[in-house]
């Protein structure tokens, strides 16, 4: 009689579904939106769902990727500079119209660095006052943009890039913005 309440309980442990094995709120953040927005594009597009098409599309993807998404790409192997290649743990799944949040499970049962990527905070530049950043955060902003600031020297000259192209890129911000 004990053998068998023993059997139901291993056997009730085997099919209950673990709870380290899901994914947290929150957790897997750049993984699970970059390949979202990447499963997006692939179903506007048209593309055909093989795991090929798939991979020659994430490596389109990735060459254009910046900052943590393309720190995801080089975990994968969908990047030139990668170690490992594990991008068909990405494409094959895909192929199936599996859900990226199971993907990136997956992933991070290979790899936990992939679900340890987290976005940076984003300034809101209508708010915040860019004489309390840091020269970092500064930078960051311009980067984000695609710009640099040649010859910049100090916190001031930052400061003062930013004020210059922020009509460019960020108008609403700018608009809001007394300071200028």
């Amino acid at each position: 009689m004990r053998a068998a309440h023993g059997l139901w309980a291993a056997l009730a442990l085997l099919l209950l579904p673990a709870g380290s094995r899901a994914l947290r709120d929150g957790e897997c953040e750049v993984c699970v939106t970059f390949l979202g927005r990447f499963y997006q594009s692939l179903k506007d597009n048209d593309v055909d769902f093989t795991p090929a098409s798939i991979e020659k599309e994430l490596l389109k993807s990735c060459k254009e990727a910046k900052g943590k998404e393309n720190r995801l790409c080089y975990y994968v192997g969908a990047t030139s500079d990668a170690a490992t290649k594990i991008i068909n743990e990405v494409s094959k799944p895909m192929s199936h119209h599996i859900p990226v949040e199971k993907i990136c499970e997956k992933l991070k049962k290979k790899d936990s660095q992939i679900c340890e990527l987290k976005y940076d905070k984003q300034i809101d530049l209508s708010t915040a006052d860019l004489r309390k950043l840091r020269v970092k955060e500064l930078r960051r902003i311009l980067d984000d943009w695609g710009e640099a600031c040649k010859g910049c020297a100090e916190k001031s000259d930052f400061i003062r890039r930013i004020h210059e192209l922020m009509p460019k890129y960020a108008p609403r911000a700018a608009g809001a913005r007394a300071d200028l």
